[in-house]
């Protein structure tokens, strides 16, 4: 696929108030999330290269410790293996996501 339009892709719920969409290219993938108010993401941490940018709401990410309120136009790297959580204000929130290598469970 070279060329995509967002509300075509398939939509997948991955949590509790967690909805996304994923595009991917053969070593890279991108994801656009929807996400309900207060829906949380519980701590984790995966292989993969990660960049989150807020395209919408407010939403609270602690990386290594380091906790952050993120707003419309604002972004976190999150590296290989570094432990992450994130959890939604009290707003619906939409966030894109950069993802090296490709996230096969996100397919």
């Amino acid at each position: 696929m070279n060329f995509f339009k967002e509300s075509d892709l398939k939509a997948k719920q991955v949590l509790e108030g967690i909805t996304l969409r994923a595009v991917s290219g053969d070593k890279t993938m991108m994801t656009f999330f929807e996400f309900e108010p207060d829906a949380v993401i519980p701590s984790h941490k995966h292989p993969h290269e990660q960049i989150t940018y807020i395209i919408e709401g407010e939403m609270e990410f602690t990386v290594e410790g380091e906790t952050r309120l993120l707003k419309k136009d604002d972004g976190v790297v999150i590296r290989s293996n570094q432990e992450h959580s994130a959890r939604v204000l009290d707003k619906p929130a939409k966030a894109v996501d950069a993802w090296y290598p490709v996230r096969e469970d996100y397919l």
